[in-house]
């Protein structure tokens, strides 16, 4: 992803920290009758996109010569911070919530970070480690705009492996967003370039159990509203206060998008048809899956739309069985 160096704000080509992640394949599927193209992006180094993110915000902070980060997180941006942290010897300490999946604290564990295990939902461990982060860096996937320019190239490569084209929608998660506003934020800097004419309909996938973000776009309002979390297999997108909910809202509504949620069954579902497909998923891949499903089956017109799988199965076996 590093072919796109002109554009990610680093200064000193010495800074970048990579392990040759990126340009992960773009792969034409048929679902139910209906043709998408699918971005492979668990093929990362540490088997999620995160590392879009990480490779950039932890560059940056190298570049700064932070000698310690903080972060907070469900799992794979745990993971990201804490590999390219070891690329980059800074200091880490992760927060995770007490549930996240085993295989995602041992991979945290073994990249060599402190891992911090907190009790109660999602929100709390946010609150902790921004507390932690009152002396330490915060190298925050959702709070760190260098994040986003990481997570942007995603944009970059679905227009260079599409020719040079946009496709007409994208269909991501979202919890707090960061690839759904990345996203929109690499073809928004297209089109300022005069590359594309538009920036595609951005289509955001929840959970039916923790769905702020549809139920704040289905009443037509401005910002999320805190709601009532249930328990989802999909603990990547289980965010029931996301902190750029405003701006996932205007990026949907300025793009003509929408916010789809999924149900548990229909998350099942699309695991194990994705399975017989070849490729081996965590739940909250599935989940965008099935969204991806879902709008295709009530799509407008003839349409190229392309959706992603974000993360690999082997990190949530525990949780699956």
């Amino acid at each position: 992803m590093w072919r796109y160096r002109e554009a990610i704000p680093i200064r000193y080509e010495s800074s970048i920290l990579s392990m040759s992640e990126g340009f992960t394949p773009l792969e034409e599927v048929d679902l139910d009758g209906d043709r998408a193209l699918i971005k492979v992006d668990y093929l990362f180094p540490t088997g999620s996109y995160k590392d879009r993110g990480a490779t950039v915000l932890i560059s940056k902070m190298k570049e700064w010569g932070v000698q310690k980060v903080v972060e907070d997180s469900s799992g794979n941006a745990g993971s990201a911070v804490a590999a390219y942290c070891a690329r980059a010897d800074i200091a880490c300490e992760i927060y995770v919530p007490r549930d996240t999946s085993v295989e995602k604290t041992v991979q945290i564990r073994t990249y060599g970070a402190t891992l911090k295990k907190v009790e109660g939902p999602r929100e709390r461990t946010a609150e902790v480690a921004m507390e932690a982060a009152s002396k330490i860096a915060y190298a925050s996937h959702c709070w760190n705009p260098f994040f986003l320019h990481g997570t942007k190239t995603f944009a970059f490569e679905v227009w260079e492996q599409m020719g040079w084209k946009a496709p007409d929608v994208l269909v991501l998660p979202v919890g707090h967003g960061t690839l759904f506003l990345g996203a929109a934020m690499g073809f928004r800097e297209l089109k300022e370039a005069r590359m594309i004419k538009r920036v595609p309909r951005l289509v955001g996938v929840q959970s039916a159990f923790c769905a702020p973000l549809y139920r704040a776009f289905k009443r037509g309002w401005k910002e999320t509203r805190p709601i009532e979390k249930g328990k989802t297999v999909a603990e990547g997108i289980a965010i029931s206060e996301p902190v750029r909910g405003k701006q996932i809202l205007k990026a949907t509504q300025e793009t003509d998008g929408e916010i789809l949620a999924v149900t548990e069954n229909e998350i099942r579902m699309a695991w194990q048809e994705t399975g017989r497909r070849g490729h081996f998923i965590e739940p909250t891949s599935a989940a965008t899956i099935a969204g991806l499903k879902k709008y295709l089956r009530k799509k407008r017109r003839r349409e190229i739309v392309v959706s992603t799988l974000t993360g690999t199965g082997l990190k949530s076996i525990g949780k699956m069985l």
